[in-house]
């Protein structure tokens, strides 16, 4: 394993280096052996190495595996394979990666081991797949399979990201004209109308009285949005990477069960494809656990639990709230028939197909009414800045 080590050097300077041990003691003797006192000792992240880039973003762990599968295929054994990709590939931080697989295993380390000295790249679940590929010497049919499972999760997430952007244009643009009408429009109102002496109704007045605020504070309340827009920026980003957001999901009614079906047909998806390439089921279980959300996640543990202690997969996911009706009776029958990783996966694929007709549906009724909201909402404020003109045109008459 890597590790990034601050030490202080003989002359009484901090340097940094990067030490390959087994573990944080066998570096710092390393160091120690150089003369080096040990300051702070971490594992080494891409971002330390690659100088804050993250390889995550520009390394593509599915195409990545469809050139490797496509390289195996052909019969390249895996040093040649990683060799031509090596050789074909522009991007430095690829080229590390694939560098770094071709070292390990050229010192006659498993792929699956070399996988895991780069988990910031490979997830647990590549590696469990790699792993149970290599006790039936059948690593293409493992690939194939996971290239398979990643496709469709892409399919399943650029659908939803397809329904989410409509809308989101109309939020923006909603918002930017509200936000261009109560900072611009509704102030300079709000000086025409100042001293007048007349009664106005109490919305248009409310509305005049922020005119008049926003007119007198510009700066303070400019500085306000955009720090209450850069918090909540951060608080949105920050609730993504946890995972929170699908909890927050699955409590919205009308759309917190079919967030939770979308979930559980991943879950399915993985857990049986796992099954499915000779994985046994705690190991499984384990693996998935990364990749659902904590609420999920926690569920998923219990169900462990129970499994551990005797009980059947079918009992733990119906004690745990995990199996759906027919998701519950496939695996029943996939228990009876030794195929639960199949049932599994057909499971997903049924769901899969439903929530994808949901999304259709859902989009062609949401999109209108959300237009209808924003067009009602502006239209209330032009409104209430034209109520007093035409009190006025009628006090003319």
């Amino acid at each position: 394993m890597r590790f990034q080590v601050r030490a202080l050097s003989p002359n009484n300077l901090i340097e940094t280096h990067t030490v390959d041990a087994v573990d944080a003691g066998e570096a710092g003797r390393l160091l120690q052996q150089q003369q080096l006192q040990p300051l702070s000792i971490r594992a080494a992240t891409v971002e330390s190495i690659s100088g804050g880039w993250s390889r995550r973003g520009t390394f593509s762990l599915l195409l990545f595996s469809a050139e490797l599968l496509a390289l195996l295929e052909a019969g390249l054994s895996l040093v040649e394979a990683f060799e031509a990709l090596f050789d074909k590939e522009a991007s430095p931080l690829s080229r590390a990666v694939l560098g770094r697989l071709i070292e390990d295993l050229r010192e006659g380390q498993r792929f699956s081991a070399a996988l895991a000295q780069q988990a910031d790249v490979f997830p647990p679940l590549y590696v469990g797949i790699v792993r149970a590929a290599e006790g039936t010497s059948d690593l293409p049919r493992a690939l194939s399979r996971y290239i398979d499972y990643q496709t469709r999760l892409d399919t399943v997430r650029n659908r939803m990201v397809s329904a989410a952007i409509y809308p989101t244009i109309l939020l923006v643009v909603g918002g930017g004209v509200t936000l261009f009408l109560l900072g611009f429009v509704v102030p300079r109102f709000a000086g025409v109308y100042q001293g007048s002496g007349r009664a106005l109704p109490w919305l248009s007045q409310l509305l005049l009285d922020w005119g008049l605020f926003v007119g007198q504070h510009t700066g303070p309340v400019l500085g306000c949005l955009l720090a209450g827009a850069l918090g909540f920026g951060y608080w949105l980003r920050r609730v993504v990477r946890s995972g929170r957001w699908i909890a927050f999901l699955t409590r919205l009614p009308g759309v917190g069960e079919r967030i939770r079906i979308i979930e559980l047909s991943r879950l399915y998806l993985t857990t049986g494809m796992l099954l499915e390439g000779g994985i046994p089921i705690l190991t499984a279980l384990d693996i998935v656990s990364h990749a659902v959300s904590p609420t999920t996640r926690g569920a998923l543990l219990a169900a462990r639990r129970i499994i551990s202690d005797g009980g059947s997969l079918s009992h733990a996911f119906e004690q745990t709230r995990l199996a759906t009706p027919i998701a519950l009776r496939m695996l029943r029958v996939g228990e009876r028939s030794g195929q639960m990783g199949a049932m599994l996966t057909r499971s997903a694929l049924f769901y899969e197909g439903e929530s994808a007709r949901w999304i259709e549906r859902f989009t062609k009724v949401f999109e209108p009414v959300l237009m209808t909201a924003i067009g009602l909402f502006v239209g209330l404020i032009v409104i209430l800045l034209y109520m007093p003109i035409f009190d006025l045109a009628g006090t003319l008459q």
